[in-house]
């Protein structure tokens, strides 16, 4: 008898084919659209509705049948609402990670379960193993697509009777599948940022649910440069968008942002060596281990501090009540909010939110 496999499908090429590719291996595939977000597009379109007319082709195309589910409430109680608590807190949050943990996992897998499913699968690029009741988070081929970084909190149990047909392909050969096929999706374009932003103004999206306040452009010695318009807006090491009418440092070089003070509203900002942005370790409260934690407290392994930064060595202590970790290398622009997630090999063995950068 077929297994039944029930794939998220999000309107995109990756997402496609990886349901093409399990109905070729013989699964019984069934699509399966989420409708996260409940808003027009500043150009007045429900990308969610062009998205799910997209399925609709590929599912026709490939003979399966497809359904939508609407998790926006959950969505919104679960993932937004963090994402405006955080940056309320002076943080930089990753509400893709969450996004993954609290609904593709979690609310997805249960309806998909409903629906009968044996599996459920999604078009992210990265592997997995299953020994037994014991499940390893694997990175995929394409190393330039792993999105292990965005999976870090799933635990044992959502990655239980899961399936990732794309985590063996690069994406060039996902594109020429597509197109193979003839897929409506085989051109689209990749989707880049956060989901429910898209292409807007991420300052105007921002200022329509936290109010912004202005405060000052300072230096640590007090000399004002210029007014911010919120802190909200700003990360560590920014050079960009700081509005402080193009003054240069005494050598001649761009101002970066270094500390953003909540208390008085201040964001301090330094130019010339970058040695300010430069710490030698971090704080993290806490860690979700894969598959669980690791019996020594002090061990070597490679880390990634944002997505797209190549993996850095490093040593994780993990104390009673929170974890500290080890630069063998200073690290540029650490961003509190932002996940610390660690790799043994082709493993990916876990992560968690950065609290504090150490100097």
């Amino acid at each position: 008898m077929k297994k039944t496999v029930v794939v998220g499908m999000s309107g995109g090429v990756d997402s496609s084919v990886a349901a093409l590719i399990l109905k070729e291996q013989g699964y019984n595939v069934i699509g399966l659209f989420m409708n996260n977000w409940e808003e027009q597009d500043e150009c007045g379109a429900c990308t969610s509705e062009e998205d799910f007319a997209d399925v609709r082709r590929v599912a026709n195309k490939i003979d399966i049948p497809y359904y939508s589910v609407n998790f926006a409430k959950e969505y919104m109680n679960r993932v937004f609402s963090y994402f405006l608590d955080e940056y309320k807190a002076g943080r930089t949050p990753n509400p893709d990670v969450l996004c993954n943990r609290e609904i593709k996992f979690k609310d997805f897998k249960r309806k998909a379960l409903e629906l009968g499913a044996d599996y459920i699968a999604t078009g992210h690029y990265c592997d997995i193993l299953h020994d037994g009741n014991t499940h390893y988070l694997l990175k995929a081929k394409d190393q330039s697509k792993d999105q292990t970084y965005f999976l870090n909190q799933l635990s044992q149990e959502q990655l239980d009777k899961v399936l990732f047909p794309l985590g063996k392909l690069d994406k060039t050969e996902v594109r020429e599948i597509a197109q193979k096929y003839d897929l409506a999706t085989a051109t689209k374009k990749d989707s880049t940022g956060i989901c429910f932003i898209g292409e807007r103004n991420f300052r105007n999206f921002l200022q329509t649910y936290i109010p912004n306040q202005k405060g000052l452009i300072k230096t640590y010695d007090g000399k004002v440069l210029g007014e911010h318009l919120g802190l909200m807006y700003y990360t560590i090491g920014q050079r960009r968008g700081l509005n402080i009418g193009g003054q240069k440092g005494d050598d001649g070089s761009r101002w970066f942002v270094i500390e953003k003070d909540l208390k008085n509203n201040i964001l301090y900002v330094a130019h010339g060596a970058e040695d300010k942005l430069y710490s030698k370790g971090l704080i993290m409260k806490s860690c979700n281990w894969i598959p669980s934690e690791p019996k020594e407290k002090d061990f070597s392994c490679t880390g990634k501090f944002r997505y797209r930064q190549p993996e850095q060595e490093c040593t994780v202590h993990i104390k009673d009540d929170y974890i500290e970790v080890d630069f063998k290398e200073r690290q540029r622009a650490i961003t509190e909010g932002q996940f610390a997630v660690f790799y043994d090999g082709d493993k990916c063995i876990g992560g968690g939110v950065i609290e504090k950068a150490i100097f």
